[in-house]
């Protein structure tokens, strides 16, 4: 049998949950000038998979480096959310 498929969307899944958390806590101690380093990291591990020849560990790269870039979106919205009230604010920031 070939679970390469059933590993990756486990993986996937674990990746994209771990990033919600990784957001707002981005959001919340630096604001949204850190998206810059979700497009950095974004970059690089798309990079590496696409020279990596093992399937798994090229699609979870591939996977982690869409994750970033599509952090830098959520990062903006995370602000947002902030403003409205769903989240708390960092009282510490100025």
């Amino acid at each position: 049998m070939n679970f390469e498929g059933i590993i990756i969307a486990a993986i996937s899944f674990i990746i994209i949950g771990l990033f919600h958390p990784i957001v707002i806590k981005m959001e919340y101690y630096f604001t949204k000038r850190v998206w810059p380093l979700f497009l950095v990291l974004g970059v690089i591990f798309i990079g590496i998979s696409l020279v990596q020849k093992q399937t798994i560990v090229a699609t979870i790269m591939g996977v982690i480096g869409a994750t970033c870039l599509w952090s830098i979106k959520e990062i903006f919205e995370q602000e947002k959310r902030v403003e409205k009230g769903w989240f708390p604010s960092n009282s510490k920031r100025k």
